[in-house]
């Protein structure tokens, strides 16, 4: 196969209005060096089931900019899913990037070996100069019939007193020590250009979820790591939803897995959530 455009316009996996949704600017594009940089703000943002700071949508971030440096290498008819993705932060890594003054988060990703039938790309995030963490995103190569790079109507009108349930279109079920159930809503400027939901946005709602589950009963547990599996594409509808359970609640450390389930209750993502007091 022929390379594709290599122009950064052309390259970006992430739709544009995915990034404008979640206040995500693009710092650099180098396509030569297969690298890129862009930065979020979390200041603001809260867990919809405690109303806690959370570093949830820091998979949106990640997915951005890794899966955007992956994509660099897809073919002439290709395009590119995210099929695993992974978030690490440093022990005061939450705190920092979550906190009301905080300064946005700025993660730079570069590719890790060569290709294969899938591409692997890391991303080290900074928050006010001060490395917090990183993320890896290992994306799949494929020949989707249809991408849809037209921009759909925008759904929402984005304040910065916008919570973040509105931004990622998600509803709070049941609550309790055992289960902890967000119900995804049908949004298509969630969606990404195969007619999905982004696998950020369900990496971040796994994230809440799981998150949610381990502070149940007022506890103090941060996030420390997330690793989401891809397992089929994840449609978003009338019975979509993110579940997470407690594997292990300790004094000081508590791990939860998670799920995307879609409309025919199959899994569609899963994920596993450690955090730390």
């Amino acid at each position: 196969m022929t390379r594709t455009d290599r122009r950064p316009d052309v390259l970006i996996e992430t739709p544009m209005h995915v990034l404008r949704r979640f206040g995500i600017e693009m710092i650099d594009a180098n396509v030569e060096n297969e690298t890129a940089a862009m930065s979020m703000s979390l200041a603001g943002m809260r867990n919809p089931f405690n109303d806690t700071p959370t570093v949830g949508p820091l998979g949106v971030l990640v997915d951005a900019v890794s899966g955007f440096v992956n994509h660099f290498r897809h073919d002439t008819g290709e395009w590119t899913v995210s099929t695993e993705l992974t978030l690490e932060l440093s022990p005061d890594g939450s705190d920092r990037a979550s906190a009301d003054d905080a300064a946005p988060v700025v993660a730079l990703g570069r590719l890790l070996g060569p290709r294969g039938s899938t591409s692997l790309s890391f991303c080290t995030l900074t928050c006010d100069d001060v490395v917090i963490g990183g993320g890896t995103v290992r994306s799949f190569f494929v020949t989707p019939d249809q991408v849809v790079r037209d921009e759909p109507d925008e759904t929402l009108h984005r304040t910065e007193s916008t919570p973040l349930s509105e931004l990622l279109a998600v509803e709070t079920g049941v609550a309790s020590a055992d289960i902890c159930v967000l119900r995804q809503r049908p949004d298509p400027f969630l969606d990404n250009a195969v007619g999905v939901v982004n696998g950020g946005v369900a990496s971040a709602g796994l994230e809440l979820a799981a998150s949610a589950v381990m502070n149940n009963g007022g506890r103090t547990m941060r996030t420390a790591s997330v690793r989401v599996n891809f397992l089929r594409p994840f449609l978003a509808g009338d019975h979509s939803r993110y579940e997470a359970s407690p594997l292990r609640i300790g004094r000081a450390m508590a791990v939860a897995d998670a799920q995307a389930l879609a409309e025919d209750g199959r899994p569609a993502l899963a994920a596993r959530v450690t955090a730390y007091r």
